[in-house]
């Protein structure tokens, strides 16, 4: 957290001092300036005094206009101007939450920074759309290009399901140059993208849109997913259960695991409570299944080669894979050893 040189409290009750008791009063709850955080709306204003919202809308500009106007805001030049070079070293624009969340822990403060970013000639707000948060800039014109640089970065991941970060960031480099015609930091990267709605990263630290179950996974299998992509092994259910705790903070109960695992086809179950992503290469069926495959590629395997074939897709004992391959109905033992099909 930044911390600044005036005291954002001192320096409202100054700026808003001009101001008559029912106007102050007005701007003091539109604004959340006074021992309520709570910022009111224009509607909940006008119940209050019996008058229209319009009417409120109308004091707030006038008293807003008075206050600029008023030589004590002249004399907090100095207070604007540090908070114009703060958010100018943290990359000209940012998302509105990142500068309260900057400058102050208490809410009550941050809605005092809050007034004095309305109230500044040097601070522009954009409104929050489809694709950003709201959020403030210093330099409009640059702030556009920072805008352009977000979209043909989301544009870039929008195919992708997850971008390891070191490979995400490369390439969000490597855009910023070419709209922005120079380098920029990392941590001014990280902190543009607080700003967009389309672009997120995973408890994994992976980048992508932020509709791909890898970002923003929906449920217990998505959380899964996620843990056995970080595990890159086959783990047993229970494993997955408290991973999902350890990793999201989100509580998985073992049984409910078990059960959504099971049903969908991302997973294979190879072992007794143990899966495997199927992405990995692992076929799902039994034990017999697998032998079956095994002998359909490599049509006569000794029984040595047969178990090693069998025991990298299944987490079972020898003893299973031989019980199996003595099932007369599907494999047959020839004089030289191996074995094959039926």
């Amino acid at each position: 957290m930044s911390k600044t040189n005036f005291n954002p409290k001192s320096i409202t009750k100054i700026l808003v001092s001009p101001l008559n008791d029912r106007t102050r009063d007005i701007i003091s709850l539109r604004y959340g300036l006074g021992q309520s955080a709570d910022r009111k709306t224009l509607e909940a204003i006008g119940q209050n005094y019996g008058i229209t919202r319009e009417r409120i809308r109308q004091l707030e500009n006038f008293a807003l206009k008075s206050i600029r106007q008023n030589k004590n805001f002249e004399r907090a030049s100095d207070v604007f101007g540090e908070l114009k070079d703060i958010i100018s070293s943290k990359g000209v624009l940012l998302s509105e939450d990142e500068i309260l969340d900057l400058l102050a822990k208490d809410e009550n403060i941050k809605n005092h920074i809050h007034f004095l970013l309305v109230l500044g000639d040097d601070f522009k707000k954009f409104k929050e759309d489809d694709e950003f948060y709201h959020r403030w800039t210093v330099d409009e014109a640059r702030a556009d290009l920072i805008h352009d640089f977000l979209r043909k970065l989301y544009k870039e991941v929008e195919k992708e399901n997850a971008i390891p970060e070191k490979e995400f960031m490369a390439l969000a480099q490597s855009n910023a140059k070419d709209i922005l015609k120079e380098k920029i930091l990392e941590e001014v990267i990280l902190s543009w993208l607080k700003i967009s709605k389309l672009i997120d990263r995973n408890a994994l630290g992976e980048w992508g849109p932020v509709y791909s179950e890898y970002i923003k996974p929906r449920g217990v299998r998505d959380l899964a997913f996620l843990v056995f992509r970080k595990s890159g092994s086959p783990l047993h259910f229970t494993e997955v259960a408290n991973s999902i705790l350890n990793t999201f903070s989100k509580e998985a109960h073992p049984a409910t695991v078990h059960n959504e695992l099971i049903k969908d086809p991302r997973f294979v179950l190879v072992g007794r409570g143990i899966y495997a992503l199927k992405d990995w290469g692992y076929n799902e069926g039994t034990v017999r299944d697998i032998i079956k495959n095994i002998l359909k590629a490599d049509e006569y395997l000794p029984k040595e080669d047969i178990i090693k074939k069998v025991l990298k897709e299944r987490y079972v004992k020898e003893n299973t894979i031989l019980v199996n391959l003595q099932n007369r109905r599907y494999f047959r033992r020839n004089s030289n050893g191996t074995y094959s099909l039926l």
